[in-house]
């Protein structure tokens, strides 16, 4: 079995060949810091996760090296820090900002299980290699210092010789498409219309640091420039594969791919580049305009993490994706019966109708139809599929537990009423019976009848 991966450079689906199968490495773009993350930063997160438990299985643990960045200087991290901590000198009310959301947003992805990255570098501590790669632009003739602002000229990239790619590539597009496609800033030192920012000067109380390029004003990075530097520093010149959403690919895959390519004279910056498809809510796109934007840590107070990791799975992760409430509820049903099935059974080794269709590009939608397949025939490849899909972080009793706390449930009640529900029905007073029976609806428990006897579980 091989694995095969849809590239979004060559627009195919190719077998994946790692340039060091002892040393296999992803990028993935990680939050900028300023809030809480949404349901569409989930998606990423969640479907990421899973590539990397399926490499992780494939060449072994200790061959794998995921690196998932935290963009930790960004004019929203301004803009919020000066909005919560009035008094603090601003830089002091940004690490505030940022310790606390990065904090935030480490609480909810372990909460939908998943692991944490090999390397989560921070912008803030990669100064050093971003002026490497500016430095290297300026003297290469890609980018050039005006006004105290560096900036990259896709023009000069695409004028170069042929072992550079085309700037466009990636996104499909011309520079007079690029053009008419995004906000262009206009500035008067601007050589070309798609150039973009790689340096900047701050402003007065803002985060700064020396500039490279023989700028005498201290100044701060552009947002591209800081993954290009943390995934160089961290994984190389040249590596397997670059993620993120679907948004991300123009401008910010672009450029970045750009920059390094043209810092280090490289054809490609990672050989796969994976884009997970939109998120909608209800059939609309999330806004808060609409009031259906919804955090992570909101939805985490309604559903354990596993269900939402559920439902993201359900859908092929280059697919937009439809979140509603329908869906989640049945993806807390399916959990409660694997839970039951197979929480507490010694898992076995992942089965190969599981891990086939992940091979075929994620195809975390088939990977779950074999789950179903095998509840009834193999309950300890079951177990073991689910755990390699991040799945079974608890025992069956922990889950049933945390459902009951969650609902408030009287667990002793409840038991009081379906002893005396089942007295009932051995007297056949069934009138009873139905009556202790519909009681326990009205109090959000759904109970079963068996040859076994009865069990009961909270309501979805």
């Amino acid at each position: 079995m091989e694995l095969r991966l849809h590239d979004t450079l060559t627009r195919e689906k190719r077998t994946f060949v790692p340039l060091d199968p002892n040393n296999v490495r992803m990028y993935v773009c990680g939050p900028t810091v300023y809030d809480f993350a949404h349901i569409g930063n989930a998606r990423p997160v969640i479907v990421f996760d899973v590539l990397f438990r399926l490499l992780r299985h494939l060449y072994g643990e200790a061959h794998v090296k995921y690196v998932r960045n935290i963009t930790d200087v960004d004019d929203k991290i301004n803009d919020r820090a000066a909005r919560d901590f009035p008094g603090l000198p601003l830089n002091e009310a940004i690490r505030k900002v940022t310790e606390q959301t990065g904090k935030q947003f480490h609480a909810d992805v372990d909460a939908l299980g998943a692991l944490r990255p090999s390397v989560e570098p921070r912008a803030t501590e990669h100064i050093a290699e971003m002026r490497e790669i500016i430095e290297r632009l300026v003297a290469g003739g890609f980018a050039y210092v005006a006004e105290d602002h560096v900036r990259f000229s896709p023009q000069a990239m695409n004028a170069a010789n042929a072992s550079l790619p085309r700037y466009g590539a990636l996104s499909n597009r011309s520079l007079d498409e690029m053009v008419a496609g995004a906000r262009v800033d206009v500035a008067p030192y601007k050589k070309g219309n798609t150039d973009f920012v790689l340096w900047k000067p701050s402003k007065p109380g803002e985060p700064s640091w020396p500039s490279p390029a023989g700028i005498t004003a201290e100044g701060r990075p552009g947002w591209h420039v800081e993954c290009s530097a943390m995934a160089w520093k961290h994984l190389g010149e040249h590596f397997d594969i670059h993620g993120g959403g679907i948004d991300l690919v123009f401008p910010h895959h672009e450029n970045e791919l750009a920059q390094t390519c043209c810092a280090f004279h490289q054809q490609r910056m990672a050989n796969y580049w994976m884009h997970n498809g939109f998120l909608q809510v209800e059939s609309e796109k999330m806004s808060k305009s609409l009031g259906n934007f919804i955090t992570i840590r909101e939805l985490l107070a309604d559903w354990p993490g596993e269900v939402l990791r559920l439902n993201m799975l359900k859908t092929h992760y280059r697919s937009p994706i439809d979140w509603t409430m329908k869906s989640l509820e049945e993806s807390a049903k399916t959990l409660d019966d694997w839970y039951r099935v197979a929480a507490d059974v010694e898992p076995g080794r992942p089965a190969v109708s599981v891990v086939e269709p992940l091979l075929d590009d994620l195809n975390t939608s088939l990977a779950i139809a074999a789950l179903h397949s095998l509840r009834g025939s193999d309950v300890p490849a079951l177990a073991g599929s689910l755990r390699l899909l991040g799945f079974l972080s608890e025992s069956a009793a922990q889950w049933e537990g945390r459902k009951q706390q969650a609902s408030g449930v009287d667990v002793q009640e409840v038991e009081r009423l379906i002893s005396e529900r089942t007295a009932a029905r051995s007297r056949k007073d069934f009138k009873e019976s139905d009556r202790i029976r519909d009681l326990l609806a009205a109090m959000g428990v759904a109970i079963k009848d068996s040859k076994d006897g009865t069990t009961w579980e909270i309501a979805r």
